[in-house]
């Protein structure tokens, strides 16, 4: 294993990408990028102070007049060129982000890459179609129609487990739409946002247009959340601090848009194709380590059929390679950091006192030990109310347990603060129209779970949070909503005045 992206070489200038250009921190304080399957330093950067947040917001302010200025079609064009650079420089993108992240280079290459190119394809159509509804007379003597306008200055904060799909997924809606851009990667995980910033440039968006700022949450984070120039916060990430965002957010009113944890029930009905279900399950759990808001990690299914799908999950987690993410052969690759491992760990030990675990439950040893490497993980026997069922893991661990009713399983789905992604395995439509009608949640899959496409929304119920990822509903996060009212009827002394003053 070893470094196979030259880091310091790309971004010798700094982590700070502010006004087109990299540029170093000013906090005085470092930060390391480890690469998780070595635990070994790969790049060491200064971290963004809250004067350095200051001068990308001025950069975004500074270049909003121009692009929000711009046509709807030269938004687009700009948007088609980045889309094309984006795939000349695909195969730097998945190295980079296996190497500060963990991920197998097949996820990379063949999930986080071309989904990052789609939504940028997908963007450059959506630019041109920022509709309000159509003038009308609705009064009789006016003539009103929407205008949909850009908000301005956007300030997000995105998370390590997906740095360069939620990198796309903040700023594609919000660039496309008209307005600027301050985004706050993760400290762990800067190096695609900032080469997305990049390459942004080099389609010729122009420079401030998007800036991205690496700096600790406390500081830049809270910072760039409370900017009174900052209109609208964009975060992914935790409930809990999702809370600690609205929080600031509110001081100076700006609209919010949340995407906050998630607990995915994936429910399986006694006529469900047991063979399917149980690679679902083992692909849908395992995801990206674990480490997915919609990852499956509660699997209810209908008692027939509990013994069988239990042993074939198993079955089917022991067959998983666990290496060298940089290895095409390999299949689950490192959890981000050895602190968020020990924090997986610490939720299967508690879970030991109550539950059995069926499978897994361990770090791997040999080759692997320097690594933050843990392995599929099947639990059995928990309680409803238990840690493993209602707390998010974040890590390749799934609880079974079983149901018997139709009714108890769309209760038991629906029994956690969380909605963001579930879904329901049965051959009767029925079943299945019920399941995607009662379960509360952003998205539900019936015989397939995680697929995301840039044509729908992504986002969740309840402490999942609000607002729309990826899709046209995004725009309704970034624009403006604007009536535009005409008088047609040229007449001074109007009929309705006489509700306020004179006489009819």
């Amino acid at each position: 294993m070893g470094n196979r992206f030259q880091v310091t070489d790309r971004f010798a200038d700094g982590a700070q990408y502010i006004g087109g250009r990299l540029r170093p921190g000013t906090s005085g304080r470092t930060h390391s990028v480890v690469d998780p399957a070595t635990g070994e330093s790969v790049y060491t950067y200064e971290l963004a102070s809250t004067a350095d947040v200051d001068a990308a917001v001025a950069a975004a302010k500074a270049a909003l007049p121009g692009w929000a200025g711009s046509t709807p079609g030269e938004r687009s064009d700009a948007l088609h060129r980045f889309a094309a650079v984006l795939a000349a420089q695909a195969e730097d993108f998945a190295l980079a982000e296996s190497l500060q992240c963990g991920k197998p280079i097949r996820l990379t290459t063949e999930f986080d890459v071309p989904g990052t190119i789609d939504n940028t394809a997908f963007f450059a159509g959506a630019a041109r179609h920022l509709q309000g509804q159509s003038a009308a007379e609705y009064s009789g003597d006016h003539t009103s129609y929407v205008r949909r306008e850009p908000i301005g200055v956007i300030g997000s904060i995105a998370p390590w487990n997906y740095p360069l799909q939620m990198a796309a997924w903040k700023i594609l809606p919000a660039i496309a739409a008209g307005n600027t851009i301050v985004l706050k990667p993760a400290e762990l995980t800067p190096l695609t946002s900032l080469m997305f910033a990049q390459a942004a440039e080099e389609a010729g968006i122009p420079d401030g247009v998007v800036n991205v700022v690496t700096g600790s949450g406390r500081e830049a984070g809270e910072h760039l959340v409370g900017h009174p120039d900052v209109v609208m916060t964009s975060f992914t990430g935790s409930t809990q601090v999702g809370k600690r965002v609205a929080e600031v957010a509110t001081a100076t009113v700006k609209r919010l848009h949340l995407e906050l944890g998630g607990k995915a029930p994936f429910v399986v009905f006694d006529d469900a194709d047991l063979e399917a279900a149980a690679h679902g399950a083992v692909a849908a759990s395992l995801i990206n380590t674990g480490q997915d808001c919609t990852a499956a990690t509660r699997a209810y299914v209908q008692r027939p059929l509990f013994d069988a799908f239990v042993a074939r999950v198993a079955e089917l987690m022991e067959t998983v390679r666990l290496g060298d993410p940089a290895d095409p052969a390999t299949d689950l690759g490192p959890l981000v950091s050895h602190v968020h491992r020990d924090r997986i760990a610490g939720f299967v030990e508690r879970a030991r006192g109550y539950a059995t675990v069926v499978t897994g439950g361990e770090a791997p040893g040999g080759e692997l030990e320097n690594g933050a490497y843990y392995r599929p993980t099947l639990i059995t026997g928990a309680a409803q109310d238990s840690e493993v069922v209602q707390s998010e893991i974040f890590g390749p661990v799934l609880v079974a347990l079983p149901f018997d009713t139709d009714e108890e399983g769309v209760r038991l789905a629906n029994d956690t603060p969380y909605g963001l992604a579930a879904s329901a395995w049965t051959r009767d439509v029925y079943r299945a129209n019920r399941a995607t009608r009662e379960i509360k949640a952003g998205c539900v899959w019936v015989n397939d779970h995680i697929p995301i496409i840039s044509e729908m929304p992504h986002g969740g119920y309840k402490a999942s949070g609000y607002g729309k990822d990826m899709s046209a509903y995004s725009f309704e996060e970034y624009t403006q909503v604007k009536h535009v009212m005409f008088d047609n009827t040229a007449v001074a002394a109007k009929d309705w005045h006489r509700t306020i003053f004179g006489d009819r």
